[in-house]
């Protein structure tokens, strides 16, 4: 009865429900490409004669409506996962009733605050709200949930400090608030979380610095912090962290060296991102030593000393632009096999190296471009009788392209999906509409006028979310959410710009116009990626800057 009861309010057709669908399954389960109905039962009650539900999956069902409160009048069940539906409303109370050890609610529309009776169900090991539109303060009562393994908040609207009953997860093993707006500190209670894994807390509102509780934390495997709102802090102790892979601290005002354990007690990090901080002195050798890295970013820096040759030699991606180098390079080409570096000299003593390595992108030529159009991310194209570039090039995690009048730099891999591309197609629009292509980055995309001819310029940038898809339930958003920030000549003209939120829509086109100043000869345009928004929906590693044209004129 509770089964059909649930059929007929989610609208799943699919289930055929009678009195013999528990013990196989039958009419139950079933596999349509990314959608899957799981449902298992437990038929050992009352000497094999009764079953009960005990596990309930419909993943990517397209489901709608609001999250239905019959759930709890299955008291066996104990794995309830409704992941990336579109299902919304409240949490319903009641369900706080049942032995739940999995609850996912993953990307959903899910609205409301987390009730506080959640926090009586003492059996979780597995809380998935990542990716919804719920907000609030977290209830005190989830540090009850003692049991609890893994914990995914991001991607919601929450806001407060993390409640100190928190510190009384012990078993947690990996925890997840990335793109949620949390305030206060970093709380020392972290420590507590000893047999941790991974640690994500990108894009929150959190300050620094970084609690020294965290040198506790040695079952780390993944750590990433990103975007605190501090002034300076120092690097933190992570030298007994010796199982770490992947390292990001990205755009937290750390000053200081780059600590010499990272390649000495920390050996088996894949990925390593240190970009937007305050980091001084050298690139040391040690960091040289990591047999197993992947990427490695250093942009954005104040390192200085000679560029060392394993860098050069590097089969990895590597970006270490936008830094204060001094000496000469192995190569004076703005990019070697995979490693990037933009701006890195100040004052270089090889006046012969390339234009790129300089710190204010100077002009080789005489100056003579007063307008620029790019098409990024696509083909040729004309708008209002002006002539689009082409802007077609694969791009990667550390790379830069440059012609006579423009260029494009790329830094960063999309986090749960490498092989992700950074320029995306439009199947819906026409191939010689600007809004039908678009370049995108993981989290920063920066886009060169060149040769500019000194003055004032009308700069307007055309975007259409082509990527998210939309919420069938209100047309005029996204399912997920794309936010970054906007940058010109090195002044953030924008924060938490939402693409489809401004434009009305996915897939609808919107421009942007801001006044530039060019007093050298270049035109520097900067999208970044403050950890902010959703990174799941509709599949993992959707995020990130995504532009689809530029256009500058006097």
């Amino acid at each position: 009865k509770a089964l059909q009861q649930l059929a007929t309010k989610l609208n799943i057709t699919q289930w055929k429900v009678n009195s013999s669908s528990c013990p196989p399954g039958q009419g139950l389960s079933a596999t349509h490409g990314s959608s899957i109905s799981i449902v298992d039962c437990n038929c050992t009650f009352n000497n094999n004669t009764i079953c009960h539900v005990t596990k309930i999956e419909l993943k990517s069902f397209n489901l709608q409506g609001e999250l239905p409160v019959e759930f709890a009048n299955l008291p066996y069940l104990r794995m309830l996962d409704l992941t990336r539906n579109y299902l919304n409303g409240n949490i319903p109370r009641a369900w706080a009733t049942l032995p739940l050890v999995t609850l996912s609610l993953l990307g959903n529309l899910v609205t409301g605050t987390i009730p506080k009776e959640i926090g009586d169900i003492r059996t979780l090991e597995d809380l998935n709200f990542q990716d919804n539109r719920m907000e609030g303060p977290i209830p005190k009562e989830l540090g009850n949930l003692i049991n609890l393994k893994r914990i995914l908040l991001g991607g919601n609207d929450y806001t407060g400090v993390l409640p100190d009953s928190l510190g009384n997860l012990k078993n947690l093993i990996d925890f997840r608030i990335d793109g949620a707006s949390f305030s206060g500190k970093i709380p020392e209670f972290i420590g507590n979380w000893t047999k941790l894994e991974r640690l994500d807390m990108q894009g929150t509102s959190m300050e620094g610095p970084i609690p020294s509780t965290i040198s506790l934390l040695t079952n780390l495997r993944e750590l990433r912090i990103t975007d605190l709102r501090a002034s300076n802090i120092s690097f933190p102790d992570l030298r007994d962290l010796n199982k770490l892979t992947d390292l990001v601290l990205r755009n937290c005002s750390i000053t200081g060296r780059i600590p010499q354990y990272i390649g000495q007690s920390l050996t088996n990090i894949k990925n390593l991102d240190l970009s937007f901080n305050r980091l001084k002195g050298p690139v040391r050798d040690n960091l040289g030593s990591l047999r197993q890295l992947n990427f490695m970013y250093l942009t954005s820096n104040s390192l200085t000393g000679p560029v060392s040759q394993w860098l050069s030699v590097s089969k990895e991606n590597i970006d270490i632009s936008y830094n204060n180098f001094t000496g000469s390079s192995q190569s004076n080409n703005c990019q070697a096999n995979y490693l990037k570096k933009i701006a890195i000299y100040s004052s270089p003593e090889d006046k012969s190296i390339d234009w790129c390595l300089k710190k204010d992108l100077p002009c080789t030529t005489k100056s003579s471009q007063y307008e620029l159009f790019i098409n990024c991310g696509g083909p040729k194209s004309s708008l209002h009788g002006k002539q689009y570039k082409q802007d077609t090039r694969g791009m990667g995690p550390s790379e830069f392209f440059s012609n006579e009048k423009w260029a494009c730099s790329t830094t960063g891999d999309f986090l749960g999906d490498e092989k992700a591309g950074y320029r995306k197609t439009s199947t819906t629009g026409k191939p010689d509409d600007i809004y039908s292509s678009a370049r995108l980055a993981p989290f920063s995309l920066r886009y060169y006028g060149r040769c500019l001819i000194q003055g004032s310029y009308t700069v307007k940038l055309h975007f259409a979310e082509i990527v998210l898809t939309a919420d069938p339930t209100n047309n005029t958003r996204g399912w997920g959410k794309r936010i970054f920030d906007i940058y010109i000549q090195g002044d953030r003209v924008l924060s938490d710009f939402n693409i489809a939120e401004e434009a009305g829509g996915i897939g609808k086109g919107i421009e942007k116009e801001y006044k530039a100043n060019v007093t050298g000869n270049t035109l520097e345009i900067h999208l970044y990626w403050s950890g902010k928004g959703t990174a799941a929906l509709p599949v993992v590693g959707v995020y990130g800057p995504l532009i689809s044209a530029i256009s500058v004129t006097p």
